[in-house]
């Protein structure tokens, strides 16, 4: 029960209505147990006329007056227990939003290196599965625990009390049934846990393969991806049968030993009334009733138990994940604006999780409005340049000021505001081009949203679209072609108009006359804004103020576009190589 203490502060956020639901609790048992009495009170008054101890008359008004009770007990039992449920079950389902607010929240937290190491099926599961398994505790286990103690402290004291014997002989079963209950449900929640697993290895394989289908159909592959869902699935179905192999027992059992109690109470209280130990045969019929609304608490108390045990668990995984804290800490809360001057002074990086150093021993400075471009082969470190500024992850050693001021003391969400990055794989959400683009800056109208289009050279292809900017995108962005996703990522990223623009070869997709009109866009647009291209192309950074050449996470060269052509290396190499490639 440890784990589960973390969830009150949620109890105490909505105590009075627990409070509440618990009073209604005890009126909703004790009218219960009153229509209960009323018709015991009943077959009595009927068995009294049948031995001729009351007249026709007294039996109708009897009848009639108990009548008149027990539809009115029954009614206000009704309302009582819709109350309960108004109160409690609304509860729960408030602290699961609150708590998957809360899972949410520190989802945005955390670093990116977080998202590397743990599996997407996963997180979706801790914030539905856990989450639900969760609410599950807070809700119908304390609704069905509390209103199982206060049948318990209201309907076995009323039975003692007219008849004792009777009662002992009657409640034998009922712990049997409670400990058969929590075995088997204790055998279900294994089963389930192991159900739940396979449900997410489906969710995520299936995510995977809509996510990949243009790989999956580029390289015919759809049989051999279907055999693999084929195979999951039907081990998950596998898995599904002997769960419900076991739940099958649940409401056999139950009824069994129902009916052994009542089979009891028949044939121990038949000798006890036949040999006056029981004055009203009223007695046998409320006990034969209490049995039955007695089984179903006694039953819960193994179910709850039960769920109790998995909400445990699932809170232990919520509590682990919550306690995490995120490796790039925001320290300044005061507002710090941001200039653009960027400055590395010997700059080392190594991934964690990987342990591959990155970069070692970078320097340069870049003044506000200037422009460096980025190039080096294939993993020498120019992305990882980029995500440093944007304090995706913190330095190994060395610094990284901005504004003369290291990234550490600046604001951590007033840095991020301030930069305007479009990352490799341009990412867009399922929605329209409009929302899409205006995600850079939410309260943008469409004049800006047009403009910026214009901008980033797309603005032809979207009125191009029957449904226009209204175009409503596939996961991922799928209904664009490359470079038009590429160009509404950089359309995204200037409408915030950031004083950083940082590029990660976010034109490899787009043909070298779009290229141009792009940069030339930018040139004019971004007089004072710091930008920094990442790229394969000569023609993307020969108009930089600098560039630097990475090899291996150092830095090889650096210098102008005049100044690198006239000197051996990487740069004249690729300036020469895509020379000829343009020429032929």
């Amino acid at each position: 029960m440890k784990a589960l203490k973390t969830l009150n502060h949620y109890f105490l956020r909505y105590k009075w209505r627990l409070i509440i639901g618990f009073f209604i609790v005890i009126a909703a048992r004790a009218f219960a147990v009153a229509n209960v009495n009323f018709i015991g009170k009943s077959v009595e008054v009927v068995r009294s006329y049948i031995n001729e101890e009351i007249t026709f008359e007294l039996m109708k008004s009897g009848l009639f007056k108990n009548l008149l009770l027990l539809l009115g007990a029954t009614a206000l039992s009704g309302l009582f227990t819709f109350l309960m449920r108004q109160m409690i079950i609304v509860v729960s389902r408030f602290i699961e939003a609150d708590l998957k607010d809360d899972v949410y929240a520190q989802y945005q937290r955390l670093s990116l290196s977080f998202y590397k190491k743990n599996r997407t099926g996963d997180l979706m599961n801790r914030i539905s599965e856990d989450v639900s398994k969760v609410r599950m505790y807070v809700g119908p286990a304390i609704m069905y625990l509390l209103n199982a103690l206060v049948l318990f402290a209201t309907v076995i004291p009323y039975m003692y009390a007219t008849a004792p014997t009777l009662t002992l002989y009657t409640l034998i079963p009922l712990p049997i049934l409670s400990i058969a209950i929590y075995k088997l449900s204790h055998e279900i929640h294994k089963r389930s846990t192991i159900v739940q697993e396979y449900l997410s290895k489906l969710t995520t394989f299936t995510q995977e393969s809509f996510s990949g289908i243009s790989v999956i159909k580029a390289y015919t592959l759809e049989t051999h991806t279907y055999k693999g869902f084929a195979q999951l699935s039907d081990d998950s179905k596998e898995k599904n049968l002997n769960l419900v192999k076991v739940q099958a027992f649940f409401f056999p059992l139950m009824i069994g030993l129902i009916g052994a109690s009542n089979l009891l109470v028949i044939y121990i209280g038949g000798k006890q009334y036949i040999n006056g130990t029981i004055t009203e045969f009223g007695t046998l019929v409320e006990f034969i009733i209490f049995v039955n609304m007695l089984t179903w608490p006694v039953a819960t108390v193994g179910w709850v138990t039960s769920i109790i045990k998995a909400a445990e668990a699932s809170q232990a995984r919520i509590n682990e994940f919550l306690k995490i804290e995120p490796e790039i800490q925001n320290k300044i809360e005061t507002h710090t604006p941001i200039g653009g001057s960027i400055t590395f002074k010997d700059v080392s990086f190594t991934y964690d999780d990987t342990n591959i150093t990155a970069l070692k021993n970078v320097n340069f400075t870049l003044k506000k409005g200037e422009t460096l471009a980025i190039i080096g082969r294939t993993g020498s470190g120019k992305s990882t340049i980029l995500e440093l500024i944007g304090r995706l992850y913190d330095v190994s050693s060395g610094e990284i000021n901005i504004d003369d001021t290291p990234l550490s003391d600046l604001n951590l969400n007033d840095l991020r505001s301030s930069i305007g990055y479009v990352p490799q794989d341009a990412f867009l959400f399922s929605d329209t081009i409009r929302e899409n683009i205006k995600f850079g800056a939410t309260e943008a109208t469409d004049e800006e949203v047009i403009a910026y289009a214009k901008v980033a050279a797309v603005h032809k292809n979207i009125i191009d679209f029957k449904e226009g900017y209204d175009t409503v995108l596939g996961e991922r962005g799928i209904t664009l072609s490359g470079g038009q996703k590429q160009r509404v990522s950089i359309a995204r990223a200037l409408i915030g108009d950031p004083k950083i623009i940082l590029l990660d070869d976010c034109l490899s997709a787009v043909d070298t006359e779009t290229e141009e009109e792009i940069l030339g866009n930018l040139h004019s647009l971004s007089q004072d804004t710091t930008t920094i291209i990442v790229s394969h192309r000569i023609s993307s950074a020969k108009n930089a103020s600098q560039i630097i050449i990475l090899d291996e996470g150092e830095i090889v060269q650096q210098g102008t576009h005049n100044q690198l052509i006239e000197e051996d290396g990487y740069y004249k190499e690729l300036y020469l190589k895509q020379l000829d490639e343009k020429e032929m």
